[in-house]
This record gives structure tokens, sequence and C-alpha cells, in this order.
């Protein structure tokens, strides 16, 4: 099982990052979101930023449903 991801998205909030993953996952695609914030518990070091992962093949799809919800 491949378990590299690539970040399409980095934003300063975890709610910011869950809008972007369920917008792909609402277009077909895997996301999911990481951030070092002590799991919620420390959530100013959002700041640091949070991303939003794919997988390498669904990269361009994934910027591209990024891209166009940036335009609508």
């Amino acid at each position: 099982m491949d378990t590299s991801y690539v970040a399409v998205a980095v934003v300063t909030s975890r709610t910011e990052a869950e809008l972007i993953a369920g917008l792909l996952r609402s277009n077909g695609l895997e996301a999911a979101v990481s951030a070092d914030d002590a799991g919620g518990q420390d959530p100013q070091l959002q700041i640091l930023g949070v991303r939003v992962l794919v997988a390498p093949a669904d990269e361009a799809a994934a910027r591209q449903v990024i891209a166009d919800a940036q335009t609508a």
C-alpha cells in the first residue's frame, strides 16, 4: 500500500482545511487533513499550516477542483 501523499492546499485553520477536503471528497477524490496542533488541543499552532493531502495520482484533479471553486 502506498502511503505517500501530496499537499494540495496549506491553510491556517483546520476548519478551512476540512471544507477543502469535503469539496474534494464530494468530487470523488480521497482527501485527508493533517495539522501539527496536538490533536486540536493547541489550535494556535494551526497558524503554522494545516495541510490538505491527496494521493499523488489525484494531485492534478484536486488542484483543478480547488481552482474551479476559487473562480466560481
